[in-house]
C-alpha cells in the first residue's frame, strides 16, 4: 500500500522569508497532520513588485530558514520555470510528476488568499489543490476579508502567527535597524554578511541597472 501523502506547499517571493511565513507552515502541518512540507520561492512574481534580493539568495534564506525541520524542504522549481510564476503552473507540474489533488495542500495567508480572484486560471486553479488559508495580523479567516462563495473550496485555520512583512525587514535595514527576532537566527546572518536590503551607493546602482550579474556579486554571490 502506498504511503499516504499530504505536501503542504509554501510559495512566496521569501525577499526575505521569515518567522510569519513559517508560522503559517506550522499551523497547517499541526491541524491537517502534513507530511510534508515544501517551500517555494518563486521567480517573477505575477502580482507583486519584482524581488530585491536575487533568486539565489532567496533560496538559500529559505533553505537555512528550513534546514532543521524534518519533513520540510526548499524547492528551485519555480525558480527553474518560465516567468511569471504561476501556481497554475507550479501545481500542473506537481500532477505530472504524480500527486493528486487531494495530496497537494497550498498554504496561503488570508492577506494574499483575499485577492485568489485576480489570479491566473482562476477558478480552476482551486480544484488543482487544496487550499488551506491561515489567518495573519489585522486578517482574521472567515470574516468579510476574504471571499464569502470561496469558503466552500478552502480550509481555514485561525492561528498566531507573527505580525512581521518582508517589506517591514526590508526598511528595518534600511534604516540601520536590528531585524532580531523577525526572521531565523541563521537568515539574519545571511541577510548581514552578504549586506543584504541596505541601501546602495549611487555608483553600484548603476552597476546594479547595468549587469544584474555584477550586482550579485556586490554581495558575494558567484
Amino acid at each position: 500500500m502506498a504511503a499516504l501523502r499530504r505536501i503542504g506547499l509554501l510559495g512566496g517571493t521569501f525577499d526575505p522569508i521569515h518567522v510569519g511565513h513559517l508560522d503559517v507552515a506550522r499551523a497547517a502541518q499541526r491541524e491537517l497532520g502534513l507530511t510534508a512540507i515544501h517551500v517555494l520561492p518563486s521567480n517573477v512574481p505575477p502580482h507583486r513588485p519584482q524581488p530585491i534580493a536575487s533568486a539565489y539568495h532567496r533560496f538559500a534564506m529559505s533553505a537555512i530558514a528550513v534546514a532543521n525541520a524534518a519533513g520540510w524542504r526548499v524547492s528551485d522549481l519555480e525558480l527553474r520555470m518560465p516567468p511569471p510564476s504561476y501556481t497554475a503552473n507550479t501545481l500542473r507540474h506537481y500532477h505530472e510528476r504524480g500527486y493528486a489533488p487531494g495530496e497537494l495542500f497550498f498554504l496561503i495567508g488570508v492577506d494574499a488568499f483575499k485577492d485568489i480572484q485576480h489570479w491566473h486560471d482562476y477558478p480552476a486553479v482551486l480544484d488543482a489543490a487544496r487550499f488551506v488559508v491561515v489567518s495573519r495580523p489585522g486578517f482574521v479567516t472567515g470574516t468579510k476579508s476574504t471571499p464569502s462563495p470561496l469558503h466552500q473550496r478552502a480550509v481555514f485555520i485561525q492561528a498566531e502567527t507573527a505580525d512581521v512583512s518582508s517589506s517591514a525587514i526590508r526598511r528595518a535595514r534600511a534604516e540601520g535597524r536590528s531585524i532580531a527576532g523577525m526572521v531565523p537566527p541563521g537568515v539574519q546572518q545571511h541577510i548581514e554578511q552578504h549586506g543584504l536590503y541596505l541601501p546602495m551607493p549611487p555608483d553600484r546602482r548603476i552597476s546594479a541597472r547595468r549587469d544584474p550579474i555584477a550586482a550579485d556579486r556586490l554581495h558575494g554571490q558567484n
